[in-house]
């Protein structure tokens, strides 16, 4: 472990006051290796106090440069940056906030023949990126390599952030199994995006990271906290993962695991009760055009708006089980019937 200078104990004072940090927790982040991927919407502001928390080793990696319509969100930049690489532009930036740390800039892009080498050698990925691709790529190379990595995505008014990989528990593919096709995909250049959600999410990101080094507080490692800015709303989705052990403790506490019923039991329902079970399908609408099911499709996020019938008994499904079982928890207290999470597609 890192020991601390006279300098680190002056910079990180009002941090490492803190009784659950301390000096231990301030030793443990000077000697961290963070690598964040993507210095753009989520890399700036996490980056910015991961650096400003003492990270002691964090490598940044962006193929990009800076244009004009990133600077309403992407704070490290200014007008003079236009045109320059944004892994320079931010290592530069970043080493005036704090010459105390040491930073590596990888000005390219996350691609399968260089993931390994470039995680290699880090204790935590913090991914930033704003396409599928990479953050499948990012979820593959970190289990791979028995990495944790925190996953951050914003759009329009909303942003989402969870840690996956961690001590055992869910993966990327466990809550998005596949990629939408190229046509289906919502991105920010076409929807765009509040500037100041990716702030948000950012630290949130960033705050996760510290968490996991310093072995402070509860990760949201199985959990997806879902933020929605335009009517500050935010709630927190379960996820079922790999860990069994977490699974049985599910069913035990009495959460939506109870809910969960395989292809028989839901057929054995259907029989029973033709007329009032009402199937919905909560994948995005992207999803639900590309491979269509016989379902009402009411994607996950918008179940608490949405006009349910309120005599029936609902099934929800999805590509994996993980948003099922979620949507039977967000309606919990808000839906008085029967609700079961089916998880498998339903096609004719």
């Amino acid at each position: 472990m890192d020991t601390l200078e006279k300098e680190d104990l002056a910079r990180y004072n009002r941090q490492i006051i803190l009784p659950e940090l301390g000096i231990t927790g301030q030793e443990k982040l000077k000697g961290a290796k963070v690598l964040v991927i993507g210095a753009g919407g989520l890399g700036c502001p996490a980056l910015q106090y991961l650096v400003g928390a003492g990270v002691g080793f964090i490598g940044i990696v962006e193929d990009d440069v800076v244009e004009l319509s990133n600077l309403h969100r992407q704070v490290l930049y200014g007008i003079t940056d236009i045109g320059r690489s944004k892994a320079l532009a931010a290592s530069e930036k970043l080493s005036l906030l704090n010459p105390l740390i040491q930073i590596i800039s990888y000005q390219q892009r996350l691609v399968p023949e260089n993931a390994e080498m470039l995680f290699r050698g880090y204790d935590l990925v913090l991914d930033g990126s704003d396409n599928f691709e990479t953050r499948f790529l990012v979820n593959d190379t970190c289990v791979l390599l028995n990495m944790p990595f925190v996953f951050g995505a914003v759009f329009r008014f909303d942003g989402q952030v969870s840690v996956f990989n961690y001590e055992g528990g869910p993966v990327y593919r466990d809550v998005f199994p596949e990629a939408p096709s190229e046509d289906q995909r919502p991105n920010c250049e076409d929807s765009g995006v509040l500037g100041m959600l990716p702030g948000v999410i950012g630290s949130y990101m960033a705050a996760e990271a510290i968490k996991i080094i310093t072995g402070i507080g509860t990760p949201l490692s199985g959990r997806l906290l879902v933020i929605d800015l335009l009517d500050n709303s935010s709630q927190v989705f379960m996820i079922a993962g790999a860990n069994p052990d977490l699974k049985k403790d599910k069913e035990k506490s009495g959460t939506e695991e109870a809910y969960a019923i395989n292809l028989e039991q839901f057929k054995r329902l259907s029989d029973l009760h033709a007329q009032r079970v009402c199937v919905i399908d909560v994948r995005e609408v992207y999803e639900f055009e590309e491979l269509p099911t016989l379902a009402l499709n009411i994607p996950l996020y918008e179940l608490l708006t949405a006009q349910l019938p309120l005599d029936k008994i609902l099934v929800f499904i999805c590509q994996s089980g993980s948003r099922s079982r979620m949507a039977v928890q967000v309606l919990k207290g808000h839906y008085k019937g029967e609700m079961y999470s089916l998880g498998t597609l339903l096609f004719k």
